[in-house]
């Protein structure tokens, strides 16, 4: 691989300052407004690629490719990578640094608005492994979209900012278990496969990030809930409040249940009204969801 002015790059991931040399080149300062912090590690994206165990029957879906650097390196072990970039400053450097990769798509978009539906259509068949450095800013967004809109997911690797990666693997009782816990873990068999630190990017984040794997079940989903939309209301309406008990937590989040009723579903659960929200495993919540489902609807 080589620059404009026919240097040469290493094939398999960019070093610190050939990641600089390549910015400089194209006149590119890294925005802070779309989170851009550049991954010069070999060995860390050595183990992202490790942890999506990529094959050449596999389709990769990157997101924010960057300057490429991920992006060969998927491009060198699965059979198709499309790559969906926001910035199209980063349009003309990624068509320099992946022309040799037959098998890569770049798309200009926000994944944000993509209609991921269109997506795969367009450019999958089947089932997909997302695997990605993601902005920290707008992560849990990003997840969140891959998982409720139904496209067939294989896993999902993905760099995030090591508070988030806690989050999506707490257990119930603890400061990190919260909504956003439940909803990956819902939906997918998290596991968090490495700690990265601060100085392995360009330019440096204040923040420590993690590696974590999202295994996705192939049903969608590892529990079954009469109601999800209701599952998710409970969710919401027992961690708005965390300091209040479930009782309180969700009379205000179900103020069309009368109280008593609800200390009867309650109890029917065999969950105490005195406890809060942050101590019931998924697997009450989603018992609570049903009887409050049975009992109102």
């Amino acid at each position: 691989m080589k620059t404009k002015d026919g240097r040469e790059f290493m094939s398999d991931g960019y070093t610190l300052s050939e990641t600089r040399e390549i910015l400089k080149e194209f006149g590119i300062k890294p925005s802070k407004g779309l989170g851009q912090n550049f991954l010069t590690d070999k060995n860390i994206l050595a183990k992202m690629v490790a942890a999506a165990e990529l094959s050449r029957h596999d389709q990769v879906l990157e997101i924010g490719p960057g300057i490429g650097t991920l992006t060969r390196t998927l491009a060198a072990r699965a059979g198709k990578v499309v790559a969906v970039e926001i910035d199209r400053r980063l349009v003309p450097v990624l068509g320099h640094t992946l022309k040799h990769c037959d098998n890569v798509e770049v798309i200009n978009a926000d994944i944000l608005t993509l209609d991921l539906g269109s997506l795969w259509k367009g450019h999958f068949t089947g089932r997909v492994k997302v695997v990605a450095n993601l902005p920290y800013y707008v992560t849990s967004p990003i997840i969140m979209k891959l998982l409720e809109e139904n496209v067939p997911l294989d896993r999902i690797v993905v760099m995030v900012q090591k508070e988030v990666a806690q989050r999506m693997n707490a257990g119930p009782g603890g400061k990190d278990y919260g909504a956003l816990s439940i909803a990956v873990q819902y939906r997918t068999r998290p596991s968090v496969i490495a700690e990265i630190p601060p100085t392995v990017f360009v330019p440096t984040p204040k923040v420590a990030s993690a590696i974590i794997r999202l295994d996705v079940q192939e049903t969608g989903v590892r529990y079954a809930v009469k109601d999800e939309r209701l599952l998710f209301r409970l969710v919401r309406a027992a961690f708005g409040q965390r300091r209040k008990t479930l009782m309180n937590a969700l009379g205000s989040g179900f103020p069309e249940v009368d109280r008593k009723d609800l200390a009867k579903i309650l109890e029917g659960c065999g969950i105490d009204p005195r406890r809060r929200g942050e101590t019931l495993s998924i697997e009450e919540f989603c018992l609570l969801a049903d009887c409050i489902y049975e009992k109102t609807m």
